[in-house]
């Protein structure tokens, strides 16, 4: 009998190897799914989909990497913060964890106002004292009742831990060349002082046991008509502020805090804004990145404008840092409603004839889950929604700018409603962990909006969206694998794809 050689049996025995782990690989591989619809109950796991030989192919490339994801979430306002505490202590466990916990939708990704918001109970500086540019009487202490317990029952709650962005919607009045809390410029004497006042701020969360992650320059510098807190820079003003004042204020911290430029519309603005930005070296290297909202249409995510920021500086972030449904006081208990185009905004009735176009009539889910997916697909990195709760009057609100939040309470009657916004922020939040990066994907159907992700576990996940009224059909595609999948109308789908050797 013919001798086989020791080399040859070790060959034999890898390549046997290699065949049985692939095997194995393919056996084990997981596929869950979970489905947000209209009319059904939100997030059902979806089993035992029955494959089809037709549909479309959706291929993952997952040697094709994009922007790493910083994550999802929401911001506490001192409106959230106060409702939460008028409910009974249940119910304030309910929503932390259904915001935070394990169980829930894991927000990672959240922001706050410095000094206060249209969506405070009043108005109110940090630094109250006229004329303290030392800042001798710095004080958060308006923050104390609701904010920061509410801050820290959500880092209770976390396991993972959640990275927190704050802005400032104005200095104090005695700051500004207007001398009130709306609209007016910082004034040039002043700059050094609020510069330091950010760098107060932050040690001051820090002593709460609070780090603050990042910070924009200014809440919407280009104002938004006198209606509430705000205050303006030019893309040059804040340059010289970021450059010569907040930057080096922040770079003498112990701990990296980022600066983000800009957070305001991403629409035609934005290309003058990154061009000036980005275009002072000494400021530039003080900016980690650029923050923008979604108020300039209710259907249209500007991938243009987001793609020109993104090769402007690849290495640098775009956070969405705010967006909701504006103009509108909440629809209780009719989750029909937020499937309906009955949706309107600022811009339905007050924007300029040129802009109309712009804000229709929409569907709130629709406008989330196309918003989301369109940012990641150019280069966002992180999502952000505004009010976490507010009550049934869109409030409270001092300036009357009613909105509607993902969770809608009504605190007299201790209730709580969990909209289908709540649920449309759960897959992307749950599901796209901190440190995902995007990877590529090749749709063949133009009517289903997708993107894919692969999590820094392993996990590939494919987010589908179908606004149409039909249930198609696809087959997925990663890897040498494949599996048939189908969406109902009128959905939002998270694919898990588990197992995959990449």
């Amino acid at each position: 009998m013919k001798r086989i050689n020791q080399g040859t049996v070790e060959i034999l025995v890898f390549i046997w190897l290699v065949g049985f782990c692939s095997c194995v690989e393919k056996e084990t591989m997981k596929v869950e799914i979970f489905e947000t619809r209209a009319g059904t109950k939100p997030f059902q796991k979806i089993e035992n989909q029955k494959p089809v030989d037709e549909g479309k192919n959706i291929t993952i490339l997952p040697s094709e990497r994009h922007q790493t994801i910083l994550g999802f979430g929401g911001s506490f306002t001192e409106s959230s913060a106060y409702l939460l505490h008028k409910l009974s202590k249940a119910n304030q466990n309910s929503l932390i964890e259904a915001y935070f916990g394990d169980s829930g939708a894991r927000y990672s990704l959240t922001r706050k106002h410095i000094n206060s918001s249209d969506f405070s109970l009043g108005q109110y500086s940090y630094a109250p004292v006229e004329g303290d540019t030392s800042l001798r009487h710095f004080s958060i202490a308006e923050d104390t009742a609701d904010i920061i317990p509410m801050i820290k029952s959500a880092m209770e709650a976390s396991t993972d831990g959640f990275r927190i962005i704050s802005s400032p919607w104005t200095a104090p009045p005695w700051m500004k060349d207007n001398n009130d809390w709306v609209g007016g410029k910082l004034l040039p004497e002043h700059y050094s002082t609020w510069g330091l006042f950010f760098k107060k701020y932050v040690e001051a969360y820090r002593a709460e046991g609070i780090p603050i992650w990042g910070v924009t320059v200014e809440n919407e510098p280009l104002g938004n008509d006198s209606n509430w807190e705000s205050m303006h820079y030019s893309p040059t003003e804040m340059n010289v502020f970021v450059r010569d004042h907040l930057g080096p204020a922040l770079e003498a911290l112990p701990e990296d805090v980022r600066i983000l430029g800009y957070d305001q519309n991403r629409d035609e603005a934005l290309y003058d804004w990154v061009d000036t930005l980005y275009g002072d070296e000494k400021a530039f290297k003080y900016y980690d990145g650029i923050a923008v909202h979604w108020y300039a249409s209710t259907y249209d995510y500007f991938p243009d404008a987001l793609d020109y920021a993104h090769q402007k500086a690849p290495d640098k972030y775009i956070i969405q840092s705010e967006a909701c449904i504006d103009a509108q006081k909440p629809v209780w208990k009719d989750d029909s409603w937020y499937w309906s185009k009955n949706a309107t905004d600022w811009g339905y009735t007050w924007a300029p004839d040129e802009q109309k176009y712009l804000h229709p009539k929409y569907v709130p889910v629709f406008r989330y889950a196309r918003d989301i997916i369109g940012c990641l697909n150019h280069n966002v990195n992180g999502w952000v929604d505004w009010n976490m709760i507010l009550n049934r009057s869109g409030g409270p609100n001092w300036a009357k700018n009613w909105c509607i939040a993902p969770v809608i309470v009504d605190e007299e009657s201790d209730e709580i409603y969990f909209t289908p916004l709540f649920y449309v922020m759960k897959h992307f939040s749950r599901f796209i962990r901190p440190g995902a990066v995007r990877i590529g994907f090749q749709n063949q159907d133009p009517n289903v909006m997708c993107t894919s992700v692969r999590n820094p576990d392993g996990s590939v996940v494919l987010m589908l969206f179908n606004p149409t009224t039909s249930r198609e059909h696809f087959k997925v595609k990663c890897q040498g694998f494949s599996t048939s999948i189908s969406i109902a109308p009128r959905a939002l789908q998270t694919v898990i794809l588990k197992n995959i050797a990449i």
